[in-house]
């Protein structure tokens, strides 16, 4: 199994707005182009950053599952994530492997 997962710190003025979108059009377009089998989001409980920070992880069956979202999906949904909440968050990624 192998787990993208995004880390975003989101600006609190736009937390709800941000998290409606998250769940209602973002994942669902993500999970949509079908090189992943489920999702899950996590909240940060004691994170030291101001903000909310989440974890959006991501599960693919395969590295190739994966490459193909990487090639021909993720800047796309990247560019739209960053039009619609410029400047208002701090995100980086992670690609992980399930050892058991």
């Amino acid at each position: 199994m192998i787990v993208y997962n995004d880390t975003i710190i989101i600006d609190e003025t736009i937390h709800d707005e941000w998290l409606n979108y998250i769940k209602t059009i973002h994942i669902p377009a993500i999970m949509a182009t079908g090189h992943f089998s489920s999702y899950r989001i996590l909240t940060v409980i004691d994170s030291p950053n101001e903000g909310v920070t989440y974890c959006i992880q991501y599960n693919a069956d395969s590295i190739e599952h994966f490459q193909q979202f990487y090639m021909n999906h993720l800047h796309k949904f990247q560019a739209t994530h960053q039009e619609k909440f410029n400047e208002k968050f701090v995100m980086f990624n992670t690609l992980m492997e399930e050892v058991e």
